[in-house]
């Protein structure tokens, strides 16, 4: 074992009171079932073809969602696991918007047609249109009288926030040994952790207002169309506009790759006139919820069988590709995993429930309206709190899992330190007490639950996730397949430990939690 591992799992050994000794694993003989059954008879290839060839995008409230919760629902019976089931988890106020055709290109001061995407929840084009190119740089309020009354007809060019400076890293990575070692270092007396702790200087509120006056511009000056630079390697990426459902349609904005928006943004700077005509045509309808998926292998023993352990990922997608790595992966190996257990016969003592998430791209939808129906609401714990065992995630592509990032709880430690020993020869190795975020875990971490998120080799997501470019090629089929086999084994020793992990104590719940 790494010297910095050994260390921390002696801290959790003294912080448990020593009753981390009593953790108990799965027998060699289902270890050995679970790895031959994962490793040599797998199904990931089929489900990962199924999960986005033939599904395809999965937009929040989508039509494309609503069709491919139905497809998921069907396959979960299939694999023969108990209940499938879509269900509703919260509203969403945004309703459904679907993608019907997209076209654009330069026209002047030369033919090119573009690969662009159009952002979710904007309008359509009136037809074919066609209009000049001017740029578009507000940064304060008081910069968009300076447009006023210019932009009517017109195609604005927003500033790139990207930088198109050419990259000497690999396009594909995977974690080196001193990175892996680093991440098993208690960062908690540096000060405030978590992923998003360097933006505190960042005046969202400021942002915030910013972006509804020049929503309320766009609808008053009525513009062609935005377009904006976002995603590079001429690929284009996803994200959405501020609207709520039942609102005037917004203006259509698309995201062109940076290289694209960069040309003609030189070229009108050097006096060049840039001319562009487009067809866009996108459908709002009327579907104002969100749903999750559920199925289940229910528990056999009589006193443990309503506790929960909970497999996971978010099954939502932006619209350009088919939300491969981000997070068709996920739950690839989710269901791949419960595949496993059913196919061997394997009779957990808890339920183990296979959870696929609807809107986490907007906001963590589907985990916190499962959250709100069975854990935690309006100050109180409901019943299923105190029956939850374990919830574990994935949400970082199809790298392979290197270990497992602890959220601070120290009693964890001891479980996964029993747990994991029949799989460190998978590369399973590594126990980090750091927090990470991000995902539909933290629905569960800020109320203490014993929720986590695997340390995954990055590979090549950065810079495919959230693109058109996130198919099926992205996905990393060997790497999942180890994933499913470590999920199905853990899942396993978890189901059947005497022991679960206690809520971490430094959450008073007592006290409203920290809003999304």
């Amino acid at each position: 074992m790494k010297k910095n591992f050994v260390l921390v799992s002696l801290l959790a050994l003294c912080l448990c009171g020593g009753t981390a000794q009593a953790q108990v694993a799965e027998s060699a003989e289902w270890a050995s079932k679970i790895k031959a059954e994962g490793l040599n008879n797998s199904r990931i290839e089929e489900i990962s073809q199924y999960m986005t060839d033939y599904l395809g995008s999965r937009l929040t409230a989508s039509k494309q969602k609503r069709r491919a919760d139905s497809l998921v629902v069907v396959k979960l019976r299939e694999l023969g696991l108990s209940n499938p089931r879509s269900a509703f988890a919260m509203p969403f106020t945004r309703g459904g918007w679907d993608v019907v055709k997209t076209y654009a290109a330069m026209t002047a001061p030369y033919y090119c047609a573009f690969s662009v995407n159009p952002r979710a929840w904007s309008g359509s084009t009136d037809g074919l249109v066609r209009g000049e190119c001017i740029l578009f740089n507000v940064q304060t309020k008081e910069d968009l009288e300076q447009y006023r009354g210019k932009v009517a007809g017109k195609i604005l060019l927003m500033p790139s926030m990207q930088n198109t400076d050419i990259k000497f890293e690999p396009l594909a990575s995977r974690y080196t040994e001193e990175e892996l070692e680093e991440l098993t270092r208690d960062n908690r007396a540096n000060g405030r952790g978590g992923r998003f702790g360097g933006r505190s200087n960042f005046d969202f509120r400021a942002y915030m207002e910013l972006r509804s006056l020049v929503a309320q511009f766009y609808a008053e000056e009525k513009p062609l169309c935005v377009v904006n630079g976002s995603g590079s390697f001429n690929v284009p990426s996803g994200s959405g506009v501020n609207y709520k459902y039942g609102d005037p349609e917004p203006v259509p904005e698309i995201n062109m790759p940076v290289e694209d928006h960069a040309r003609m943004v030189r070229l009108i700077q050097n006096g060049q006139q840039v001319e562009m005509e487009l067809e866009l045509i996108n459908r709002f309808t009327d579907d104002c919820e969100v749903h999750n998926i559920y199925a289940e292998i229910p528990g056999t023993d009589p006193k443990l069988k309503d506790e929960i352990i909970l497999l996971g990922g978010h099954f939502d997608s932006w619209h350009g590709g088919t939300g491969a790595a981000d997070n068709a992966s996920g739950c690839i190996v989710m269901m791949e995993a419960m595949r496993i257990l059913k196919e061997l016969g394997f009779k957990p003592k808890r339920t183990i429930r296979l959870a696929l998430w609807g809107g986490e791209e907007q906001g963590l939808y589907g985990s916190r309206g499962y959250l709100e129906q069975y854990l935690y609401k309006d100050q109180k714990k409901l019943p299923g709190f105190d029956k939850f065992a374990l919830y574990l995630n994935m949400d970082n592509g199809s790298g392979r899992f290197r270990g497992i990032y602890l959220e601070r709880n120290d009693a964890a430690f001891a479980f996964f330190q029993a747990w994991m020993k029949a799989v460190e020869s998978l590369g399973f190795n590594y126990l980090s007490p750091r927090t990470t975020g991000g995902t539909d875990h933290q629905t569960f971490t800020r109320f203490g639950l014993p929720a986590y998120q695997f340390i995954q080799d990055e590979l090549e997501y950065g810079r495919t996730y959230h693109t058109i470019m996130d198919t099926y090629e992205r996905l990393s089929l060997s790497d999942l397949r180890v994933d499913a086999t470590i999920v199905a084994w853990l899942a396993a020793c978890a189901a059947n430990d005497p022991g679960r992990i206690p809520v971490y104590p430094a959450v008073n719940l007592n006290q409203p939690q920290r809003p999304f």
